[in-house]
C-alpha cells in the first residue's frame, strides 16, 4: 500500500526521496527492519496472551533429556510469524503482482490450517487434531489453485535467450539499482510453461511436458496434467517437512530464515535481465518483487528465534511450521527452482527421510521376524543424537551450520554445471 502512496507523491508532487520506494533494494531491507521489530513486539503481547489463557504445548514423556521442562510452554507462536510476514509485505510490495498475491495466499491458507490443527489440539484438547487426511486435503487444495494459476495465467512469464542473434526486446522494463534496462531476450513462454531448472547440468531447463511426449504432438496442451500432480506433491512434503523439523528450540525457524534468505537470492537472479544474461537461466519477470517478501520472511524469523531459541518461551506449533514450509515450496516452484530443494532444504528432506526409512523397516521386520526394529533411536533424526546424550542447542547450532553449508552449494549451482 505504501509503495502506491509513494509512487503518485513521486510523478504528481515530485517530493524528494518518494522515489526511493521503486527501489527493490530499498523495500526488501525496510520490510525486513519492519517485520523483525514486529515480531520482537507482537511476541511479547502474544506469549503474555498465550500463557494467560494457558496455551501450552502437551509434552509426552519420550525420554528425551529436558523435554518435561518444556511441557506448558506456550504454543500457537506461529500467529507471530504470520502477522510479521503478512503486514510488511502489504505495505511494501506491489500487490497487482501475481506472484506476491500467491504467496499472500499461500501464508494465509496454510496458517489458518495449521491454526485450526493446533486449536483443536489444545484448546480443545483433542491431542490428535486434524487428521492426516485432512491437511493432505487442505494442502492438496493448495497445490491444485497453485499449479493451475501457474500454467493458465497470462501474467506468468519465462523467457530465454534465443540460440540465434534475432533477437527482440521485451517490454518488461525492469527497474534496478540505478537504472532501468532491458536486455535481449525473446519471450519463449507465456502462461502454460511447465520449465523449471535441473541443478548441476549445462543445458539445466527440463519441461516436465515431455513425460506426456508419448500422447502425440498436442502433448503440450495437455502437460498440466503431470505438472499439477508435481506441484501437489512438493508443497505436501517440504510442508510436512517443516512441521517434522519443529521439535527443538530454534531449529525449524533458524533453518527456514536462511532458506528463505536464499530463495530471495535466486528470486533476484531470475528477475533481473543482467544476472540471469550473465548465469545464462531463465529470466522471470517481475519474480524481483519477491525480494520484499523474503525480507519479511527472514526479518519474521530472525524475531521469532529471539523467542523461540533456546530454551524455548514460545513454540510455532502446526500454525507456524505448515505455513513455512509451504511459502518455501511455492517460492522455490514460482521462481523454477523446485528441484533444488533436496539440497537447500536438505535439513527437512533428511528428517523427513529418517522417520519413512524408521517406519517402513519397522514394518518390514515385524513382518518379517515378528518383532519390529529400528534403525534410528529415534525420529524425526533430531531425537535420535538427542537419545545419543548430544545437547538440543548443540544440535540445532550444528543444524544451522549444515544448513548455512547447504543454501551455498544452491546458490553455486547456478554456475556450477
Amino acid at each position: 500500500m505504501l509503495y502506491y502512496l509513494f509512487d503518485w507523491l513521486d510523478k504528481n508532487l515530485n517530493i524528494p526521496g518518494t522515489g526511493v520506494f521503486h527501489y527493490i533494494s530499498f523495500r526488501t531491507a525496510i520490510a525486513g527492519l519492519v517485520s523483525l521489530f514486529l515480531s520482537l513486539i507482537i511476541g511479547k503481547y502474544v506469549i503474555k496472551l498465550l500463557q494467560k489463557r494457558q496455551i501450552g504445548e502437551d509434552i509426552r514423556d519420550l525420554g528425551l533429556t529436558g523435554q518435561i521442562e518444556k511441557k506448558g510452554t506456550p504454543t500457537m507462536g506461529g500467529i507471530i510469524i504470520l502477522f510479521s510476514i503478512l503486514i510488511p509485505v502489504l505495505l511494501f510490495n506491489r500487490l497487482d503482482n501475481i506472484y506476491i498475491l500467491l504467496m499472500i495466499a499461500t501464508t494465509i491458507w496454510l496458517g489458518l490450517l495449521g491454526f485450526l490443527d493446533d486449536y483443536i489440539k489444545i484448546v480443545k484438547k483433542n491431542k490428535s487434531g486434524l487428521s492426516s487426511k485432512i491437511k493432505l486435503l487442505g494442502q492438496s487444495v493448495l497445490g491444485l489453485s497453485v499449479g493451475l494459476i501457474l500454467f493458465f495465467h497470462p501474467d506468468v512469464v519465462i523467457m530465454e535467450k534465443e540460440a540465434n542473434p534475432d533477437y527482440v526486446k521485451t517490454e518488461e522494463v525492469l527497474r534496478i539499482e540505478n537504472s532501468s534496462t532491458v536486455d535481449k531476450y525473446k519471450k519463449i513462454e507465456t502462461g502454460k510453461s511447465t520449465k523449471t531448472t535441473i541443478p548441476f547440468i549445462k543445458n539445466n531447463e527440463f519441461d516436465y511436458a515431455v513425460l506426456l511426449k508419448w500422447v502425440g504432438k498436442d502433448y503440450k496442451k495437455w502437460a498440466w496434467l503431470i505438472y499439477v500432480p508435481i506441484i501437489i506433491f512438493i508443497i505436501c512434503a517440504v510442508s510436512n517437512g517443516t512441521n517434522l523439523t519443529d521439535g527443538l528450540d530454534g531449529l525449524a525457524i533458524s533453518t527456514s530464515g536462511i532458506i528463505g534468505a536464499t530463495l530471495g537470492i535466486l528470486a533476484y537472479v531470475s528477475g533481473n535481465t543482467i544476472f540471469a544474461d550473465y548465469l545464462n537461466i531463465m529470466y522471470i519477470p517481475n519474480t524481483g518483487e519477491l525480494m520484499i517478501f523474503t525480507g519479511a520472511l527472514v526479518g519474521a524469523c530472525l524475531g521469532f528465534y529471539w523467542w523461540n531459541s533456546y530454551p524455548a518461551k514460545v513454540f510455532m506449533g502446526d500454525t507456524g511450521s505448515l505455513a513455512l514450509g509451504g511459502i518455501i515450496a511455492v517460492f522455490a516452484i514460482i521462481i523454477r527452482k523446485e528441484l533444488l530443494i533436496p539440497i537447500l532444504c536438505g535439513i527437512f528432506f533428511v528428517q523427513t527421510i529418517s522417520v519413512i526409512i524408521q517406519v517402513s523397516y519397522f514394518k518390514y521386520t515385524k513382518k518379517r521376524y515378528g518383532e519390529g526394529k529400528r534403525i534410528f533411536l529415534m525420529t524425526p533424526i533430531h531425537h535420535h543424537y538427542q537419545k545419543k546424550g548430544i545437547h538440543e542447542a548443540k544440535i540445532v547450532q550444528r543444524f544451522i551450520v549444515i544448513a548455512i553449508i547447504l543454501a551455498i552449494v544452491t546458490i553455486v549451482t547456478l554456475k556450477l554445471r
